[in-house]
């Protein structure tokens, strides 16, 4: 029961969808919740999964995909997307690590967060459209939890870098037993993904390297840049290892 408590607390927390009211709040059980974030990966990529195979009978596959996309938009509020922004912003603008942490925190969105944001929406929805469907709903459910995990993985490893801020209830390290399953959610929708035969295995074994390799890269630049993670940070490994994954299941079938 406690670890079905914090599961909801993880779904409240990285999405808007509603939970039962019987499972409560603790400010304690935000810090034992990372462990299921890329749970909550799973329950996006349902949507987004549903979302496209369904639009996806009576509209072309651009269409498809761009509703598919607004789905899990709109089901995280646009969490990530906000963290990749910031972060391209911070990391753009700013020289110095208190500038790259002011510019990040500011709630508006500069020059170097819109265009990033424009090219990384339009390469997740050009890659997802040129899939064939079968790929293109297993590629949404591989993607979303690994890229979950790899964000996981700053929380695992890494220091938070601020007094405060929107992911300082999850800024506490996890513990190898809590990564270790966080990791064996992400098994399940791999392996249903080649056993089902929507992805080939080449796919999935070079979109597994490819987003460790950019999760390491992005890691490496946080800590030289600001000492750490933020809440963006994680926002910012998501997008670009969900993005890294649709170009290697991509590259896999134009080969």
């Amino acid at each position: 029961m406690h670890q079905l408590r914090l599961f909801f607390t993880a779904l409240q927390f990285f999405t808007r969808l509603p939970i039962p009211g019987w499972v409560g709040f603790d400010p304690a059980w935000l810090n034992q919740a990372s462990r299921y974030f890329p749970l909550v990966g799973v329950v996006v990529a349902s949507i987004t999964g549903g979302a496209y195979a369904l639009t996806s009978y009576f509209l072309p596959a651009p269409v498809a995909v761009v509703i598919s996309t607004a789905a899990g938009i709109y089901a995280t509020g646009a969490f990530h997307e906000d963290g990749f922004a910031d972060m391209c912003d911070g990391f753009g603008g700013g020289m110095t690590q208190e500038r790259v942490l002011e510019i990040m925190k500011d709630s508006r969105i500069g020059a170097y967060g819109a265009i990033g944001t424009l090219c990384m929406l339009a390469l997740k929805l050009v890659t997802l459209s040129m899939l064939p469907p079968l790929a293109a709903i297993g590629a949404l459910f591989v993607a979303h939890p690994l890229s979950r995990l790899m964000a996981t993985s700053l929380i695992w490893r890494l220091d938070y870098a601020r007094a405060e801020g929107k992911a300082k209830p999850l800024a506490q390290k996890m513990s190898n037993r809590e990564f270790l399953i966080a990791a064996l959610t992400v098994v399940l929708p791999v392996v249903a993904a080649g056993a089902l035969h929507w992805l080939p295995v080449s796919a999935l074994f070079s979109g597994v390297v490819a987003t460790a390799i950019a999760t390491f890269w992005l890691a490496r630049k946080c800590v030289h840049r600001i000492d750490g993670y933020t809440g963006d940070c994680l926002g910012a490994v998501q997008q670009v290892t969900e993005v890294m994954f649709y170009l290697c299941v991509l590259a896999s079938f134009t080969r």
